[in-house]
């Protein structure tokens, strides 16, 4: 007897046998015993996973001697010519070399006669899609509306060209890649039968380089038998087939992880002179840190994991130093380069550059996580301007003369008689006493910041609108809101009814009972000032200083405001105008 590949070795011929669809066998179990078989049925899913082995075995559960039946016995002639392809009944069709008008003519006027000597007359069609637009018309109304006699079995990689009529006519079934650890075990079955030593690293390493098909597995132990004799090492598997190992993986990772680019760079080279397959190896890396990022957001579920004992205490160890968001930002690099390695004429280089994106990626700051520390430094900067004539008043010194201002949150009117000393009271005394006033928490100033935090939280954008502005007063339970006349705009995208009620709904979470919110145009509090008069400049004068509220002082005022500073130098852009 001539020599039989493991794949057709050991290629299933029950369902029981089947690994890793058992949602498709059970459902055509059920179908067969409860007597509810379809005419047409379409299998489809990546190469190798046991489409056309299900076909056939379904074939056999439905022509078995005393069919249909759901476990014939292996023995039964009928099962043995179907699993021999010389069954009468069975006729299995190759789609891509019978795709024409013609041969569908053909197979609709052979459906009309009875089977020979089998209960149905079965058509197994391999690559369905390879039909043409014609050959799938013309088959339509026979695929309806078939004898009792006739069922179809149709495969297909590709579902997405088969015709939508076509589908609505057929039940299907989408096949899944099995997961290493299956294919790892069945692969151990086959090579204690077939007396092979097979350690578990060289086995984890076939099942890898496989990518969930089986029939790939198989034919890579059967080459690596031929390659080795009766023992098979993780190198020869790594050798043969261009992968990296596991560890030279990790150690890439792992330099990715500390951005230590030398050592990146080096490693990706050693793996590239030792002939390496580098599109394998981005998939590679692409797994490595989808499974650490897995790990880092489920809290280390196993079941969400395909790894070993050793590779989950690694993953478990780099989870601890890193971040989320530079892991999602690491995955969008590597598989932005995995689309573009088909088309590069120097793969080495542009995965080079893309470790060295992937190392920029991971230290990289998120937008909104630099808008809102922006947003913070330009608040820490008015409260420090605010404070300033307190501190004065604290010390004794008379402060310089400039604008007075009034404690964030209360009208200009109401700051005057509450910043005046109580009759009576030592100068000494009342200098302690509006110290002690200034320094005090302002409650409508902590609830402004929980209102701003709670916003950002649910509608960063809201929250971006309301930053311009700043609390004008709480009364009773109203909140007004102001915005200098500069940042009007801003109230104008906020004034509106759905924007209000989600306002009223976050402060009643934050205990403001029937809560309203108003919007007003006002001066902020703490640049508030007395405009002198304009006095008349004499000849020969220096210019007179910009007058507040003139375009000249907003535009001053902008370029001096440290956010904006901190803007320019952490953009390193330069200011182009400055629009009201």
């Amino acid at each position: 007897m001539s020599y039989q590949v493991i794949a057709r070795k050991y290629r299933p011929q029950r369902f029981e046998d089947v690994v890793g669809q058992d949602h498709v066998t059970r459902t055509l179990s059920n179908a067969i015993q409860q007597g509810r078989i379809a005419h047409a049925y379409l299998f489809c899913g990546p190469r190798g996973t046991g489409k056309t082995t299900v076909a056939r075995i379904f074939a056999m559960c439905l022509n078995c001697t005393g069919g249909p039946r759901v476990d014939p016995p292996a023995e039964d002639p009928k099962c043995v010519e179907i699993a021999e392809s010389r069954a009468i009944d069975v006729i299995e069709i190759d789609g891509a070399s019978n795709n024409g008008v013609e041969q569908v003519r053909d197979l609709r006027q052979t459906v009309r006669y009875a089977p020979a000597s089998s209960r149905y007359k079965i058509y197994i069609i391999d690559e369905v899609h390879m039909l043409t637009t014609a050959a799938f018309n013309a088959l339509l109304k026979t695929l309806e509306e078939p004898p009792e006699h006739v069922k179809f079995l149709f495969a297909t990689t590709d579902p997405e060209k088969v015709l939508p009529t076509i589908l609505s006519r057929c039940q299907r079934f989408d096949f899944r890649r099995i997961p290493a650890p299956l294919i790892v075990k069945h692969l151990g079955m086959i090579a204690e039968r077939e007396q092979i030593t097979v350690d578990g690293a060289a086995l984890q390493a076939i099942a890898r380089g496989a990518d969930g098909g089986m029939r790939d597995a198989e034919s890579a132990l059967d080459q690596l038998i031929s390659f080795c004799g009766t023992k098979i090492v993780e190198e020869d598997v790594l050798s043969m087939f261009g992968l990296a190992a596991g560890t030279r993986v990790a150690a890439l990772a792992n330099a990715i992880l500390s951005g230590e680019a030398l050592v990146a760079l080096r490693e990706l080279d050693g793996l590239a002179q030792a002939g390496k397959d580098l599109g394998r190896l981005t998939t590679d890396l692409l797994h490595h840190f989808r499974n650490l990022l897995v790990f880092r957001v489920s809290g280390g579920d196993r079941q969400l994991l395909e790894v070993t004992e050793a590779e989950a205490g690694a993953l478990e160890a780099e989870a601890s130093r890193v971040e989320v968001e530079s892991l999602t930002r690491i995955l969008e690099v590597l598989t932005e380069a995995e689309g573009r390695l088909g088309h590069a004429i120097s793969k080495k280089i542009l995965l080079e550059v893309t470790v060295l994106r992937a190392i920029e990626a991971r230290a990289a700051v998120n937008l909104q996580t630099l808008i809102e520390t922006l947003g913070q430094l330009r608040d820490a900067d008015d409260a420090g301007s605010a404070g300033q004539p307190a501190v004065a008043s604290a010390t004794g010194v008379s402060p310089a003369p400039g604008p007075t201002v009034a404690p964030r949150g209360l009208a200009r009117s109401d700051a005057a008689p509450e910043d005046t000393p109580v009759a009576g009271m030592s100068e000494g005394a009342a200098a302690g006493a509006v110290a002690a006033k200034e320094t005090a928490p302002d409650p409508l100033a902590s609830l402004w910041a929980r209102l701003l935090e709670a916003v950002g939280r649910a509608r960063p954008l809201i929250q971006q609108a309301l930053r311009p502005g700043f609390p004008v007063s709480l009364d009773g339970n109203r909140l007004v809101i102001g915005f200098d006349p500069g940042a009007a705009e801003s109230m104008g995208t906020l004034d509106n009814s759905r924007t209000q009620a989600f306002l009223r709904t976050k402060l009643e979470e934050l205990g403001v009972t029937g809560a309203q919110v108003g919007f007003v145009v006002t001066e902020r509090p703490g640049r508030a000032m007395a405009i002198p008069a304009e006095p008349v400049a004499a000849k020969g004068d220096a210019p007179a200083p910009a007058r507040p509220g003139s375009p000249e002082a907003s535009l001053s005022d902008f370029k001096n405001d440290p956010a904006i500073r901190e803007a320019v130098e952490v953009f390193r852009a330069q200011q182009a105008e400055v629009r009201g």
